[in-house]
């Protein structure tokens, strides 16, 4: 029977928190079968060594640029606006 949205009687929260597992898990199941088979054909490949050399090199890169975006300080607001004030206060005084 297909499920109607809005139909009054719809699933009740047990069932539908039940159907939120099966699909989840549904979802887990053909993601790692994607996966499984994705890993298998580059283990297959003769330059493997090569492609797991360049994703490490990829994934230090990556890591760098995280702890660079978020791990870094900002400039202080005031040492911005110091260099504008200044070259403002220069450009009144010509």
């Amino acid at each position: 029977m297909p499920h109607e949205a809005g139909r009054r009687g719809g699933p009740g929260l047990d069932e539908r928190a039940v159907l939120l597992v099966a699909g989840l898990a549904d979802l887990t199941v053909s993601t790692l079968g994607s996966a499984v088979g994705t890993i298998q054909g580059l283990l297959r490949r003769s330059d493997a060594a090569e492609l797991a050399a360049e994703a490490e090199h990829d994934l230090v890169a990556r890591g760098r640029l995280v702890l660079d975006r978020y791990a870094a300080v900002p400039p202080a607001h005031l040492e911005i606006l110091a260099p504008h004030a200044l070259a403002r206060r220069a450009a009144d005084d010509v």
